[in-house]
This record gives structure tokens, sequence and C-alpha cells, in this order.
């Protein structure tokens, strides 16, 4: 049995919300800030990697 990688979702904010995207499979929304230095956060959930639209491809 193999794992899928988790998600990785480009954005246009630094603010995001998160809670699964599975309606009731999903899990709590979590607000996430992406830092300006790295350009990314993932999700403590379910992993997902959200990258700002400014740090496309060096994330």
């Amino acid at each position: 049995m193999t794992t899928q990688a988790p998600e990785t979702k480009i954005v246009e904010s630094y603010r995001i919300a998160c809670d699964g995207g599975e309606g009731a499979l999903g899990h709590p929304r979590v607000w996430l800030q992406i830092p300006v230095e790295t350009g990314f956060v993932e999700c403590p959930y379910c992993d997902a990697k959200y990258v700002h639209k400014e740090f496309e491809g060096k994330a």
C-alpha cells in the first residue's frame, strides 16, 4: 500500500484557512500564516502545502 503525497496549493494570500477540503471528512478549520521569508506553510492536520504565488517553483 502506498501513501499519496500531500497536496500542494498555490495561493495569493499570506493568510489562508485549511479545513481538509472534504466536508465532514476533513478536519477543524485552522488559519495558517505563510512566512514571507520561506513563502510556504504546511497544514498540521492534513500536511497540505500552501505556497504563495510569488514563491511558485522556489519553495
